[in-house]
């Protein structure tokens, strides 16, 4: 099983935003990224760092059972209820649903942010990208 930790930030709401990904593969194999995201919401950060999460993996983990840890509420609960009424999260959403339908199992749990501090470093490390 991968372990994922995604974050995404901006300076500003919107402003300038990027995406932290912080995976563990297994104990010896650990890899961080952070993207670069353009303008966007800080919510937008967040669903566009699980999309590049879930990019990565369907490239470097493939058939690989996916656990994914995030401390945006917002996008755990839609991606859990599979189900948003934002019209700018619906098009993230199905984009994160075709992703993960790669992958035999994909799940997403809400952990506190003092949990999330790797990604959370590489999101903010992105946007001085």
């Amino acid at each position: 099983m991968i372990e994922v930790y995604t974050d995404g930030a901006s300076s500003g709401n919107p402003g300038k935003s990027g995406a932290g990904i912080y995976i563990k593969a297994n104990k010896q194999q650990q890899y961080e990224y952070a993207f670069p995201l353009g303008e966007l919401s800080n919510h937008e950060a967040e669903f566009h760092a699980v999309i590049k999460a879930l990019e990565i993996c369907r490239k470097e983990f493939p058939d690989e059972i996916l656990s994914f840890r995030s401390d945006s509420k917002i996008v755990v609960d839609t991606i859990e209820k599979d189900y948003t009424k934002n019209p700018t999260f619906i098009p993230l959403l199905e984009k994160i649903k075709e992703e993960s339908s790669h992958f035999p199992y994909f799940f997403i749990k809400w952990i506190p942010e003092k949990k999330n501090n790797n990604a959370d470093k590489l999101a903010r490390k992105a946007i001085q990208m």
